[in-house]
């Protein structure tokens, strides 16, 4: 069993994060690109910034645990 960390997020990427409903949450996390496994897969240990306005998530690969981000446009 692996424990995930408790995300970390900045206050704006907070704000960003509650906005979107936790249905849409789960479906955002669970379909990030892992280049190293070449698929889809489930972002673990992450955190969120927001970078030009758009919301940042930077974790790992719930698979090879290999570094992973996910971009959410937030416009």
């Amino acid at each position: 069993m692996t424990i995930e960390s408790i995300p970390k997020f900045t206050g704006p990427a907070a704000k960003l994060w509650a906005a979107i409903p936790s249905h849409s949450q789960k479906l955002l996390l669970s379909n990030v690109w892992c280049g190293k496994c070449r698929h889809e897969v489930t972002i673990i240990n992450f955190s969120g910034v927001v970078k030009a306005g758009d919301l940042l998530l930077v974790g790992s690969c719930s698979e090879c645990h290999g570094d992973v981000a996910r971009v959410i446009e937030m416009s």
